[in-house]
């Protein structure tokens, strides 16, 4: 339950050794507003923040942003560790809350970043932290925080992150189920329309042809492998590590009729049959679990499976900088992918080329995706209740944390998504001399 607001009251300040100190009324309260005021004094962002009490401290009462701390420690924690893990184990606790637009708090962190206090202030507010009560033990987040030593992408550490529950997913993703980045014509777009865009568009980028045999690697909830199936007649074999999809996917492709021509299968890439061929292959979200050490494996492991004239097309989130240790890396390996590392895009075509491949078409979809995170964090707040009896208090605050910060930087630009498709080196390529055909009108799809 949210606190209520309160009107807040004008509040007498008294300088003292340069901090804002307040009569007090509450010492805890007004030692909190006061650090609160300092530390934004020259912030003059869109965003709200406000105490237990139900006093705004800073900006507007109607901010589309209100940031609200619930428990004294949770400010405490955050001046004297300056860890931001901190601060996500604070949310997901609801020692704090965001009501509004989460994903504008991610701003706040560049102010942060640049904000010099002189040497006195910076002391005053440590003293003032510790001053403040800590925040009460609190267990819950320990079982997110478990490191998992099993191999990359395998079983486990899959399960850890989709196997959640498929009504969990069923409540924001489109009717496809799809979690990956869409492909949107405009801003206005629906995400059920961008999505069914986007199967279509891999499809035609693989340049599918009726009777070849399609590999979908990872191949989530079944959405693309049906897909290719129904619209270009194709035979799929798709396999994923996490049993919540295998069972959708089986269902999906049963009340579709299309059994004969789509299979399933609870198995790691690297387990595949040697003597397997598949015309084409595809992968779509799972390239973000191989790790960069193990590129090599990867990439020569889908060649030995591709027909000698056949295509690949990897879709896959990557990163300017690639995978350094910083508080959204950590965040993300703690809470969210447990073996999760993104690579730059030319790390990624140099470990294609290495492993026999040509290079034939990269595209940058960074865009797109936050569009398409955008989406999934409104729909995940609009079923929020719902979201929360299908999972939990703490899952349904982790996956909306986890999906604006997401947006955020996809829009900044610090993460990417590109699709790139390649064939043998030095093979015939089934591929027209010019893309006219991918944005062609495919009317009878």
């Amino acid at each position: 339950m949210d606190t209520q607001r309160q009107k807040p009251s004008p509040i007498r300040h008294i300088v003292l050794g340069g901090i804002s100190a307040k009569p007090a009324r509450n010492s805890v309260t007004e030692t909190a507003a006061g650090m609160i005021t300092t530390i934004l004094a020259d912030y003059h962002g869109d965003i709200a923040v406000r105490l237990w009490d139900g006093r705004i401290i800073h900006g507007a009462c109607d901010a589309p942003t209100t940031i609200v701390f619930r428990e004294p420690g949770a400010l405490r924690d955050l001046i004297l560790h300056h860890d931001l893990l901190r601060l996500a184990d604070s949310y997901l606790t609801g020692a704090i809350d965001v009501e509004g637009n989460l994903e504008s708090v991610f701003t706040l962190k560049t102010y942060l970043r640049d904000l010099t206090l002189p040497l006195t202030t910076r002391l005053h507010l440590l003293h003032q932290a510790l001053h403040l009560p800590p925040l009460p033990r609190n267990g819950a987040t320990r079982a997110w925080r478990a490191t998992r030593k099993a191999r990359r992408n395998s079983q486990a550490s899959i399960a850890h992150h989709y196997d959640v529950s498929n009504d969990f997913y069923r409540l924001w993703l489109d009717p496809e189920m799809v979690y990956s980045c869409a492909y949107f014509s405009d801003t206005d777009q629906s995400l059920a329309a961008a999505q069914r865009d986007k199967l279509d568009y891999l499809c035609r980028k693989l340049r599918l042809q009726a009777g070849q045999t399609l590999l979908d690697i990872g191949c989530g909830w079944g959405a693309l492998a049906c897909w290719a199936a129904r619209h270009y007649d194709v035979k799929v074999h798709g396999i994923t590590l996490s049993k919540q999809q295998l069972i959708h996917a089986r269902e999906k492709a049963h009340s579709a009729n299309l059994e004969q021509q789509v299979s399933f299968e609870l198995l790691d890439y690297r387990d595949l049959p040697q003597d397997r061929r598949y015309d084409r292959i595809v992968s779509v979200g799972m390239f973000e679990h191989i790790g960069v050490k193990n590129f090599p494996t990867y990439f020569t492991t889908v060649r030995k499976l591709l027909k000698p004239n056949g295509l690949f097309l990897n879709h896959g989130i990557t990163d300017e900088t690639g995978w350094q240790k910083t508080p959204m890396t950590c965040f993300m390996n703690r809470y969210i992918f447990p073996d999760g590392e993104l690579a730059r895009i030319s790390d990624v075509t140099d470990a294609m080329e290495k492993a026999g491949f040509e290079v034939l078409d990269i595209e940058s979809m960074r865009r797109h995706y936050a569009l398409t995170l955008r989406h999934w964090v409104a729909a995940l707040e609009k079923h929020r209740d719902a979201a929360i009896h299908h999972s939990s208090e703490m899952t349904y605050r982790l996956w909306r944390l986890y999906m604006a910060g997401c947006a955020y930087n996809f829009a900044e630009g610090g993460i990417g998504l590109h699709q790139v498709l390649v064939g043998h080196q030095h093979a015939e390529q089934p591929i027209p001399l010019r893309r006219d055909d991918l944005y062609a009108t495919v009317a009878h799809h």
